[in-house]
């Protein structure tokens, strides 16, 4: 089954069935495509974790309409920081952890004690929702929603068209078709089962946007991770490419496609803007590089992001080498999906804690930079002493580590 963008009722219904029978339906978000079943059937969820390759430890997010009550969901009484939240943007790309309902089956939390919510923003999302809420009205159920990750393979890119969705599981799960979507990655998480917020997965809602209708600044992922629950799309290795992917600068990606030239390597190259732009006009010299040019600006990036990696990996290249983006919190979303997504390189080396970050994520260990007189490498030394000179710690990140899979 594939419904196009403007589904009518009777197709809507069919999909709401098809649900309420305990089948699986993929179906649009703002966000990315879900993997959908009914989030108080544990067969169906079983079904999901068996189709993804998913560990059973692994939550699913929850999908509610928007005339949903998400206190049935939840054990205890509706945080107000919930509620705050909710107002200011459900439906939106926010998923919120709370405690979990001892009615709701555990194995859409992976079996821990929170569940996560989210009302999706798209309009074929909604009508889904709807529909199968009504379903369940009839049936004496009180209460429905939709258990969904995103519709791909577990660990790889998520799926922003339908197209995608069928490029992973072909006709093995029927697709409702509702285009694009408008947002690109996953939604912001934020955890509030353990009396305080914390943003566990970043997102397009950022931190001070959470910030601005709390009145507190939300804790990040490393404030807030011991004894966070487990949440979606956070695991090191996530979001990847069957091709070996690999972040870079500016000039190491120009030195990369010199190389490349040379030992007739075929690579593809994803950057942004003017830096593209000029990589794009020497194409003649680099024949076997592919180069895809990727917008300068957080949010059209992240629109464009999944769909230009499935592309890319189309290509039968040996390696996708990626520009490093800006550390601005506008990025920050972004950085941590790139951040998963690339392959963890053997590496000993001592790096700026800035660029050690932005290009293996939290991956990396600290360390204090030698100073000469303690023996340490001179040019560590060096760049600690211009670090001490504009008032920054003398850190480093020292990156040493086996090689990661991607799997």
């Amino acid at each position: 089954m594939t419904v196009e963008h403007c589904a009518n009722g009777n197709e809507i219904q069919r999909a709401a069935a098809f649900l309420d029978a305990g089948q699986l339906l993929a179906f649009p978000t703002e966000t990315v495509y879900g993997l959908g079943a009914d989030a108080q059937n544990p067969s169906a969820i079983a079904r999901v974790y068996a189709l993804k390759g998913r560990p059973a430890t692994h939550p699913l997010i929850v999908h509610l309409g928007f005339n949903a009550d998400p206190a049935y969901w939840i054990h205890g009484a509706m945080p107000r920081a919930a509620r705050v939240l909710i107002d200011a943007f459900w439906p939106g790309p926010l998923t919120l952890i709370l405690p979990r309902a001892a009615h709701i089956p555990a194995a859409v939390s992976g079996g821990q004690p929170s569940i996560g919510l989210r009302c999706p923003a798209h309009p074929l999302a909604q009508a889904l929702l709807n529909a199968f809420h009504h379903l369940g009205k009839i049936k004496g159920t009180p209460q429905r929603g939709i258990a969904a990750p995103s519709a791909n393979r577990f660990g790889r890119v998520s799926p922003t068209a339908a197209q995608h969705v069928r490029d992973e599981f072909g006709d093995a799960v029927p697709v409702l078709d509702g285009g694009a979507c408008a947002v690109g990655i996953e939604s912001t998480i934020v955890d509030l089962s353990r009396g305080f917020p914390a943003v566990l997965r970043p997102g397009c809602i950022c931190a001070a946007q959470i910030a601005e209708a709390l009145g507190e600044m939300p804790r990040n992922e490393s404030e807030a991770k011991d004894g966070a629950p487990r949440v979606s799309g956070m695991l090191r290795a996530h979001y990847a490419p069957r091709t070996p992917l690999f972040l870079r600068t500016q000039e190491e990606i120009t030195r990369a496609l010199d190389e490349a030239r040379q030992h007739g390597e075929r690579i593809a190259v994803l950057g942004r803007g003017n830096f593209a732009e000029r990589l794009m006009q020497r194409a003649a010299q680099y024949s076997r590089v592919h180069i895809v040019m990727a917008s300068s600006t957080p949010t059209a990036y992240a629109r464009g992001l999944y769909q230009l990696l499935r592309q890319l990996d189309t290509l039968g290249c040996a390696r996708i080498l990626v520009e490093i983006l800006p550390e601005a919190p506008a990025w920050t979303a972004l950085n941590d999906r790139l951040s998963r997504a690339a392959v963890l390189e053997h590496v000993s080396v001592r790096l700026p804690l800035a660029r050690a970050r932005r290009q293996y994520g939290d991956r990396c260990r600290r360390s204090r930079s030698p100073s000469r007189s303690d023996g340490g490498d001179p040019a560590a030394s060096s760049y600690g002493e211009r670090e001490a000179t504009q008032g920054k710690p003398l850190k480093h990140a020292l990156v040493s580590a086996v090689s990661w899979t991607t799997d």
